[in-house]
């Protein structure tokens, strides 16, 4: 599953460069100081787990034969269960899972012998099961399960769903879709509805005869009902053995696209009625990627067909069904003239992600959720390995450092985070770790493995593991051996301290010349983002350390494995004047603090660009996550900031821009916010002065996300050149005379909100009205929260819950306006807990809500919000969401240490910095 695009997450990045350290004794005092704090709050521990029990062993499914009649006016679905059963212990009862279904017959019938009638349903709701019983007892052997049961198509996205869609003629109408990862597919049919319990189904859908009705597998039969002549019922071949969490049926209107991979296999796009143009590109990327990982993992797609389909309403970003992969609009369909390029390359980014699952997750499926890490960890990892096969003109391997690799260490310096492997129990506890530790860190510490153990090696263990354990379960620990039986290398004890120990090391290094030769003094500690860990036992890591030095920035001159606290390194021939960098490519997965000589001598190498362009990143944000841990100060961050003067690479622009956007939001609660959207405009310039409004000649991709990037943020900041151009563009644009290129709109419409009146804001809503794409109102409804007026900000939250914005997309606009503006912060909290009971109805518990609390909450830098936060939820409990609350009031309290530590030297920085800087 691939989760819906969030915002750039709030906390990142850090070293040394002139004033010395905060002395040590300070900094122990001062982090102790901030997790007492913590505790005080009672933010430091999770809550204890809810009591469950996995279901009972003695009956097991062999085949579902199932039957559904969706009714698309009543929102109800009627439901025939034939399953092949195996009762393994003789026993009077079969423990099912069932959630808002009623049950209205069941019975049993031993092979060659009489059917048995249940004689109760004993639902228990809370755990989502229900026991039949049985006024027998069922002998051990085969039989079959029978059971007639209603259900509800509801409108939560989640289970059997209703999607809201408006056809070609403008008449609103429903398809019915599912949604069952993790724990859902129990809403459509009883079923054991846990990973480990696979079995083959053989699915039946009765759906009016204009409709399309999809399923895992391809159609074998097509006939009429023969009750009502508007209906056909629809039969799909068998399916391999596999999990319920991969079931997956659509009835509804589509059109689509198709062509054959290069294997055979037949790949459709289905998209709304009249859009099938904008399933072509998602079509093109599905027919490369399927050879691409038949060839990676040397083991064949093994369905005869796959689906990729648009979805209305869809919480996530996309869901891996097995043969019929749904996603959102927005991660499918492209426009060629009114897609941006960011949007292509999202959409080849699911995609990829997506289909990695065929195999990894569907044909060989994690043994519980605990190991949700894998699937989700590892498709993370390898999307960008497809989606660099197939457009190598993105670089997106820079672009995973700043977007997945960076934000896990973001969430996982807190004390709030967990191990990427965590034992789930009750169902409310999965929704939990679909976060950036199980898909980011995940990803992170696979390229770290896969580096450390080569490409030839890992994909050998690779097919190992998938041919050993396909249609079977796994754990992490299968993963490991197969690897290491490739490798010789000791994948598990360098893995598992990675994976069951939350955090990750900051690698203090320290360097000295002796003779031709350069020392290295290297020692590890776990990295907090409240400062150094003061701990009694620290954790400790198996770091895959690489070095490279200045003679050759590309490659590695040493690899070691750092497996103790500290170690020396020499360095053969190393000339005084060379560098010397941890961490090439920024591939292992830890922080690094220099010394201040080596920091020194690594800083012309952002200027002068003879560090690699991940280097520069890396090193950026490394001393960005020290500043804001407050080991470093801020201020030495800014001057290494105004370096990237030459800066040519957008990815490494991406993430400096995120980085002043995480201080421009802390320093929004002083008063001098204007003084560091200055700051941005004199960093910003010379590379918007570089690329201007209009592409150039010869310019690809990632010449239109910084052209996008770097005039959202000056427009953003003020800069009165590009807020001029941004009005008469948009103007241009509304009249009709000059429409916008894709790429331009998300930044144009950003700066004329943000300085603009209630006119504009009425404008942008009318294009919102007016757009046929869904990627264009998603473009407008993230920018809304820009506007600054008190009456317009309201006017925006009152929008964000209407019948204009699908309910997957409220939470982005109500996100948008916290963090838009101090004050949109201030009501978008309010807003929230003024319309707490109908977000929470509406989300019920699924991940949507803990980004919604995510998004609203994290900007606050007053202690006082943490306590606030905490009480609030106190009294209004969301059980899914209770670790993203803790982390949230953790970064307010991390927020307000920051502030009070470095706003003063901040604001002398940049005033002196002014009043240094020529008057223009």
């Amino acid at each position: 599953m691939w989760l819906a695009a969030a915002a750039p997450s709030l906390a990142r990045r850090l070293l040394l460069l002139g004033p010395p350290p905060p002395p040590l004794l300070l900094l122990l005092s001062r982090s102790s100081r901030r997790r007492r704090r913590l505790h005080s709050l009672g933010l430091a521990a999770m809550p204890e787990k809810r009591p469950f029990e996995r279901l009972p062993a003695d009956v097991s499914p062999i085949n579902y034969s199932l039957c559904l009649k969706p009714d698309l006016l009543d929102f109800t679905f009627e439901g025939k269960l034939e399953a092949a059963a195996q009762v393994r212990q003789a026993t009077n009862q079969i423990v099912m899972n069932c959630a808002d279904i009623d049950i209205i017959t069941a019975s049993y019938a031993p092979e060659g012998d009489e059917e048995i009638h249940a004689t109760g349903f004993n639902y228990q709701n809370e755990d989502e099961k229900v026991t039949l019983s049985f006024p027998s007892t069922l002998q051990t052997g085969t039989g079959t399960l029978k059971i007639d049961f209603v259900g509800e198509l509801n409108d939560k996205m989640k289970g059997f769903y209703r999607s809201k869609y408006t056809t070609p003629a403008g008449e609103v109408r429903y398809a019915a879709v599912t949604q069952f990862e993790a724990t859902d597919a129990r809403r459509a049919f009883p079923c054991w509805d846990e990973p480990a319990i696979k079995a083959t189904f053989d699915i039946s859908l009765v759906v009016p005869k204009d409709r399309v009705a999809l399923s895992n597998m391809n159609v074998i039969d097509r006939k009429p009902y023969p009750d009502d002549e508007n209906l056909v019922e629809v039969k799909f071949a068998r399916t391999p053995v596999m999990s319920t969490y991969l079931v997956a049926f659509v009835v509804g209107e589509y059109d689509f696209v198709e062509t054959r991979s290069k294997d055979g296999v037949c790949v459709r796009v289905y998209t709304p009625v009249g859009k099938a143009e904008q399933g072509k590109f998602a079509l093109e990327v599905a027919a490369k990627t399927l050879p691409f990982y038949k060839d990676y993992f040397n083991v064949p797609y093994p369905l005869p067909k796959i689906d990729l389909i648009a979805i209305a309403d869809f919480a996530a970003g996309a869901m891996e069904n097995w043969g019929l992969v749904t996603y959102r609009e927005t991660a499918l369909l492209i426009d060629p003239k009114n897609s941006c390029s960011s949007s292509r390359q999202w959409v080849a980014l699911v995609v990829g992600h997506e289909l990695a699952h065929q195999w990894f997750g569907n044909l060989v499926t994690m043994e519980w959720w605990t190991h949700l890490w894998l699937n989700e960890g590892f498709a993370s990892w390898i999307e960008y390995l497809c989606v660099d096969h197939c457009f190598p003109e993105y670089d997106i391997w820079t672009q995973f450092v700043s977007a997945d690799y960076t934000r896990a260490q973001e969430l996982d310096a807190l004390d709030n985070s967990h191990p990427i492997e965590v034992s789930v129990g009750h169902p409310s506890e999965v929704d939990e770790i679909f976060d950036a530790i199980s898909y980011s860190k995940g990803a992170s510490v696979i390229r770290m493995l896969h580096d450390y153990i080569g490409d030839k090696d890992f994909k050998k263990g690779m097919n190992m593991y998938l041919t050993k354990f396909q249609q079977k379960n796994a754990a992490t620990e299968d993963l490991w051996e197969s690897l290491e039986n490739a490798s010789g290398k000791p994948i598990a004890a360098v893995m598992n301290t990675w994976t069951k120990q939350m955090g990750f090391p900051l690698i203090y290094v320290e360097a000295e010349q002796v003779e031709d030769d350069r020392v290295l003094r290297l020692s590890q500690k776990k990295f907090c983002a409240s400062g150094p860990y003061v701990g009694e036992d620290c954790p400790q890591w198996m770091v895959p350390i690489t070095i490279s030095t200045s003679e050759d920035p590309n490659q590695a001159k040493l690899k070691i494995l750092m497996d103790k606290p500290e170690m020396n390194v020499v360095l053969k021939n190393i000339k005084p004047d060379q560098w010397v960098k941890l961490n090439l490519g920024t591939v292992g997965f830890y922080r690094t603090q220099y010394s201040s000589a080596m920091l020194e001598s690594l800083l012309p190498g952002i200027r002068d660009l003879s560090l690699p362009p991940v280097d520069r990143l890396g090193l950026q944000n490394d001393l960005f996550s020290l500043a804001r841990a407050g080991i470093i100060s801020t201020v030495e961050v800014l001057k290494v900031m105004e370096a990237f003067v030459n800066e040519p690479n957008y990815t490494v622009w991406s993430d400096l821009s995120c980085n002043l956007g995480i201080l421009s939001t802390l320093l929004s609660h002083t008063d001098f916010y204007d003084e560091i959207q200055d700051f941005v405009i004199d960093v910003f310039s010379p590379i918007g002065e570089r690329l201007g409004w209009d592409p150039k000649p010869g310019e690809g991709h990632l010449d239109a996300l910084l052209r996008g990037l770097v005039l959202g943020k000056l427009g953003k900041a003020g800069h009165k050149a590009t807020l001029e151009e941004a009005r008469r563009r948009f103007k241009e644009h509304v009249e009709g005379k000059q429409i916008l290129s894709a790429d331009l709109r998300s930044p144009v419409y950003l700066t004329v909100l943000k300085h603009g009146d209630g006119t504009t804001l009425d404008i942008m809503l009318k294009l919102h009205k007016q757009a046929d794409m869904q990627e264009e109102k998603n473009r407008i409804e993230r920018v809304l929260g820009a506007t600054l007026s008190p009456e317009l900000i309201e006017k925006v939250l009152t929008f964000a819950l209407s019948e204009e914005v699908r309910p997957q997309d409220t939470v982005s606009v109500i996100g948008g306006v916290a963090g838009g503006s101090k004050q949109g912060r201030k009501a978008a909290w309010k807003f929230i807990k003024d319309n707490w009971e109908e977000l929470y109805n509406r989300y019920q518990g699924g991940f949507l809500i803990s980004r919604l609390i995510k998004l609203s909450v994290e900007g606050f830098a007053v202690d006082k919000m943490a306590g606030e936060v905490k009480a609030f939820f106190e009294s209004h409990p969301a059980p899914s969401a209770e670790r993203t609350i803790q982390q949230c009031c953790e970064n307010i309290l991390l927020n307000a240490a920051w502030l009070k530590r470095d706003a003063e030297s901040i604001q002398q920085y940049l005033l002196q910095r002014k009043a240094s800087l020529p008057s223009v």
